[in-house]
């Protein structure tokens, strides 16, 4: 099929510019100048001015190396270019100011106590100030093919894969559920080619050597490989070609306003450059005040086996090496690669724990999805075993298992489980039921780890379980015989669907589990235990309703609704007591679209897709169900991953809370922590880390080690 690869005109690209430069005037505001504002011996403040007068809605960045740890605060100014920056570490700063239509002031050294006036500059160009926008505004300038060319017809026709049925499952490749699931796109790192890559004779060519660098290649090759490998590599290509020839976003971000400016930003350096994170814990997730301003624990999933620890108070940073039970445990040393242009043929990722997700209990002790063994499942798993889990459903290996760590003892507790796991979650129940997910949808099953028997004998046969996905489509109850995935319905059996949970999350109103099962369209799934789990649980599965699709990481809020982050750059909200069916031949997925609420995602939409949604790739919601943040009780918050922020949704409106420095903030998780809950805004927070697999990818390039953000909102921006 013939590719167009031709670069827009440079009139074109003038154009585009002039408007850019003609719209920098909507950045600042003029306003009367304002008296000093007030400081204590903690704090730094004063007035952000340019040639335009007072500056609203930029931030002030205040950063040191004085401390153990690297640091840096951000505030953000108010209507009137005034700032506050409170209670900073007693240390010697650098201290400069960045914002939508500026370039970054000079840096000036300062220290706490102090007022401290800045000089904003503006930007000399409109190519100068869009160099400072988040991915997303240059990733969305990627050129989609159009729906006339779905679906595919195969190499016999269109070359389109006749898998892809629609521009939307091309769409779930490049966004959540393919491209932007480890990293973003569209930040400098991915929107230019680097030259250490070597010399090649198209810009596509460079892509596909591009995707085959550092022991993440099977992956991305994978990704490619689900569409049309040498169209999706030529628009990548073009894409890449256009920002080097000049062409800028058409669109533009807007300063913070409302809320947004009332955002407090404190970050850490934690962990090596050479590592990644996945996630973060601070606390437990069912009681907030546990752990109040202790230590925040990591995991690092392929990268490492030394696991960092922040200790946010006294600003250090440490680390902890998490073993292995089997020395013979896969090690990501060992993944094929070609060199990268940064790191060269060494493989800097050698990981035997590929520790996933934490989780703290209400004794500060923290819980990992980890691998502490091969994949090939003890007998007691497999066909054949007295174990009542593995008579009904049998399994032969498992990719991840569970482990504990005890901050008191220093001691890590190895669980060898039959199920793969890969987030976990803790019911509210006498039991202390530890659930699982399993990642993808392959394994077929839900895990779960009985806490309250394992603590009480030892035994880790005994205190697990797993159930199939089974779904009431006899419609009497309860779970009977089913039939299996891909064989027709009978009307006196239930069926087993292939799926998994992605993200698991309990209802504390009934303790059902919740969770996303990848895919496309994907579904929400819901799991009623009953009273013995593994003959017991039903399923129900409930897909979203069109333009939503692909749902990630989703979370529930303390009323029974549950939020996922969906691909088509949604975030959709779901809610069970709105359905007419719930069980029955017909609850099969697409039975009750009336309980779907689909908000957009912030952000532009690629140009080329006229279906509402952004380009926004949101890969995990978490709902803030006690309020750590300051915007209510059950808001959901999604992450931003092409926006390069968190967005809360309160109100029906969201907040796009952003991280300005460095660039190319990308996180997967998050946790809100209360420290003491008589302190208003300054005893709370809500956590997360730099989560994206190249941090040589983030402003500062390599050496840049992954980072703590705490997000704060005080009442104004001024409050100390």
């Amino acid at each position: 099929m013939k590719i167009a690869t031709a670069l827009h005109s440079s009139a074109a690209a003038t154009g585009i510019a002039l408007v850019l430069c003609a719209c920098l005037c909507t950045f600042s505001y003029a306003q009367p100048m304002q008296s000093a504002v007030s400081v204590g011996a903690n704090d730094l403040g004063g007035v952000v001015t340019s040639a335009h007068g007072p500056e609203a809605g930029v931030w002030v960045i205040a950063e040191t190396t004085d401390l153990p740890t690297k640091f840096a605060k951000i505030v953000v100014t108010d209507d009137l270019g005034r700032y506050v920056m409170p209670e900073l570490p007693h240390a010697n700063y650098s201290v400069w100011v960045r914002g939508y239509g500026l370039v970054d002031s000079p840096k000036l050294q300062a220290a706490p106590g102090k007022i401290l006036d800045l000089n904003a500059v503006l930007a000399p160009s409109a190519a100068a100030a869009a160099e400072y926008f988040p991915a997303i505004y240059w990733y969305s300038m990627l050129k989609i093919p159009p729906k006339s060319e779905f679906p595919g017809t195969g190499t016999k026709g269109n070359s389109m894969p006749e898998t892809l049925k629609s521009q939307a499952e091309w769409l779930n490749v490049v966004k959540t559920n393919g491209c932007v699931g480890c990293h973003a796109l569209g930040n400098r790192g991915t929107r230019t080619i680097p030259k250490e890559l070597g010399e090649f004779k198209s810009s596509s060519e460079a892509w596909a050597r591009r995707l085959t660098s550092g022991q993440a290649m099977t992956q991305m090759v994978n990704a490619i490989g689900r569409l049309d490998t040498p169209r999706a590599l030529a628009l990548f290509g073009d894409w890449t070609d256009r920002v080097a020839a000049g062409e800028l976003p058409t669109t533009k971000p807007q300063r913070p306003q409302g809320v947004e400016r009332n955002l407090v930003l404190s970050i850490w350096d934690w962990s090596r450059p050479t590592a990644y994170m996945h996630d973060e814990i601070s606390t437990d997730r069912r009681k907030p005040t546990v752990n109040a301003y202790g230590r925040l624990y990591g995991a690092t999933e392929e990268s490492t086996d030394f696991v960092p620890v922040l200790d946010p108070k006294a600003h250090v940073a440490t680390e902890m090496r998490h073993p292995v039970r089997d020395p013979n445990a896969p090690s990501a040393k060992n993944d094929p690669m070609a060199p990268s242009p940064y790191w060269g043929a060494e493989p800097i990722w050698d990981s035997q724990t590929s520790t996933h997700n934490p989780m703290m209990d209400e004794r500060g002790r923290v819980w990992y999805t980890a691998r502490v063994r091969a994949r090939s499942n003890p007998e007691f798993c497999q066909k054949g075993s007295q174990h009542p889990s593995a008579q009904l459903f049998p399994l032969e290996q498992s990719n991840r298992q569970l482990s504990m760590y005890d901050p008191k003892s220093g001691k890590f507790t190895l669980i060898s489980t039959c199920f793969s796991t890969h987030h976990l979650i803790f019911a509210e129940d006498a039991n202390q039921t530890l659930w699982t997910s399993a990642g993808g949808p392959a394994s077929g099953v839900v895990g779960w780890l009985n806490r309250k028997q394992f603590e009480e004998t030892g035994d880790e046969v005994k205190a697990q379980g797993w159930t199939a996905i089974v779904i009431d489509t006899n419609g009497n109850g309860r779970r009977d015989a089913y039939v299996e995935p891909g064989e027709p319905l009978d009307p006196n059996k239930d069926k087993r669907v292939a799926a998994a949970l992605y993200s698991v999350a309990v209802n504390p109103l009934d303790g059902t589990v919740w969770g996303t099962s990848l895919g496309f369209p994907g579904y929400v799934v819901r799991l009623d235990p009953g009273p013995d789990p593994a003959r017991t649980a039903l399923a129900e599965i409930y897909e979203p309703p069109f333009p939503g699709y692909g749902p990630r990481g989703g979370d529930i809020d303390r009323k029974g609704v549950f939020w996922a982050s969906l691909s088509s750059g949604h975030l959709g909200a779901f809610d069970r007591t709105k359905c007419k069916v719930l069980s029955g031949p017909s609850a099969t997925g697409k039975h009750c679209p009336e309980g779907w609420t689909l908000h957009a995602l912030p952000g532009p939409q690629f140009a080329s897709v006229t279906d509402s949604g952004s380009a926004e790739a949101s890969y995990y919601t978490w709902v803030d169900q006690f309020d750590t943040l300051g915007l209510g009780k059950n808001v959901p918050i999604a992450t931003g991953n092409e926006n390069e922020g968190l967005l809360a949704l309160a109100d029906g409106k969201f907040a796009t809370l952003r991280v300005p420095y460095p660039l190319g903030y990308y996180t997967k998780w998050m946790d809100g922590r209360i420290d003491d809950p008589n302190a208003g805004w300054k005893g709370k927070g809500i956590w997360s880390t730099f989560s994206t697999r190249a941090m040589v990818h983030v402003e500062g390039g390599k050496g840049t080690r992954p980072k703590v953000v705490k997000f704060q909102l005080r009442p104004d921006p001024l409050a100390r």
